[in-house]
């Protein structure tokens, strides 16, 4: 009874196999890793020529991400809305929903910003999402905290993409607005205990966005920036979460996730969380590394974002405007280091001139004094 993309149900074996398949899915079509996600192993193909190509490479990812190279076809639908859905199910045959998440802004499917509750979802649209990601866990007989995730077009309709059996990056947007520790209820749920909340229990409040903080360097085609953190100013304040665990001294490693930190706020609306947030990144300063606090800060500021205007193509329409300001932070860099450089030159040369002569403490001196 849940929606879902028209695709292949078993992973496709050859590439004679996923060429028929994709002639009977119909273009456009999404490559998807079958083991895992996260953005790795997928490709999107719009004609028949680009497949082969996009196989290969999607399975070669996939296979070094998860150890397994297989990957099924489903149909893409293009500009979509990413939203999620918070699950809650015990041992003892209950399960509920927290609500959703908009998950939308991403970046070769990989969420940078997240917010609760979405700014597009009304209250019908909110109970059939949550009635539908409850019918998924049941089936599952799934016993956890975990995500169900939907794809979701201009008109509401929505189809099934996922379940992540397990907790999100982004749960702690859903914390904020319901007010519910999920790491708790899940250790709750582990040692078999009955969920303590009932659907109708659940309330939300305000709204909540988190900003992913990563280690990369947004205006050099996103490359990781590996090394030491010299200097870090978190964001602080009230409303203000910073979930990280990253210091001064610590290295940034070039062979893993460069998830830096997560920052949360939270106000008592939409417009409140986002001038809390602008806020939020503008105090927020990495040392040693580059980091995505740019980007970020251009989300948050663009008009799209504060509409509510987002989907899966936001930051195609940012990316012109994000290249155009690359030669502009690159200008910012160079003055910075010539303003530097000057001062350190100031700096020696004022070490190396000897104090004047005509001192007055010296002219007033007297022979054999010293200071007492």
């Amino acid at each position: 009874g849940v929606p879902t993309i028209p695709g292949t149900l078993e992973p496709v074996s050859g590439d004679d196999a996923a060429r028929a398949a994709a002639r009977e899915v119909g273009y456009p079509v999404m490559i998807k890793a079958a083991m895992g996600g996260g953005g790795k192993g997928m490709r999107l193909v719009r004609r028949e020529e680009e497949l082969m190509a996009a196989l290969r490479m999607a399975r070669s990812e996939a296979g070094s991400a998860f150890g397994d190279a297989s990957v099924y076809l489903e149909r893409a639908i293009e500009e979509p809305r990413h939203i999620e859905v918070q699950v809650l199910a015990d041992g003892h045959g209950h399960v509920i929903h927290l609500g959703e998440r908009e998950c939308s802004i991403q970046r070769r499917h990989q969420k940078l910003v997240e917010e609760s509750p979405s700014p597009f979802v009304d209250a019908p649209l909110r109970e059939r999402l949550g009635q539908a990601a409850c019918r998924v866990a049941s089936a599952a007989g799934y016993v956890n905290a975990g995500t169900v995730e939907f794809l979701v077009d201009v008109r509401g309709h929505f189809h099934f993409l996922e379940m992540n059996t397990r907790l999100q990056v982004e749960h702690p947007v859903t914390e904020l607005v319901t007010g519910l520790d999920l790491v708790r209820e899940q250790l709750l749920i582990a040692a078999g205990e009955p969920l303590g909340v009932r659907q109708d229990d659940v309330t939300r409040r305000g709204w909540a966005i988190e900003c992913r903080i990563n280690a990369e360097d947004p205006f050099s085609g996103w490359l990781p920036s590996p090394g030491t953190i010299t200097g870090l100013r978190p964001a602080s304040g009230p409303g203000v979460r910073d979930d990280s665990g990253i210091g001064e001294g610590y290295t940034v490693p070039r062979h893993y996730d460069t998830l830096l930190a997560k920052l949360i706020v939270w106000g008592v609306d939409r417009a409140a969380a986002i001038a809390r947030m602008s806020r939020a990144l503008a105090e927020y300063k990495i040392v040693g590394v580059r980091t995505t606090i740019p980007v970020l800060e251009r989300i948050v500021a663009h008009e799209d974002f504060r509409a509510g205007r987002l989907s899966t193509a936001f930051m195609d329409r940012l990316l012109p405007g994000l290249q155009a300001a690359a030669g502009h932070y690159g200008d910012i860099a160079v003055i910075t280091a010539v303003l530097d450089h000057y001062a350190r030159l100031r700096s020696v040369a004022a070490a190396a001139t000897p104090a004047s002569s005509a001192s007055a403490w010296r002219l007033g001196a007297r022979p054999g004094w010293r200071s007492r």
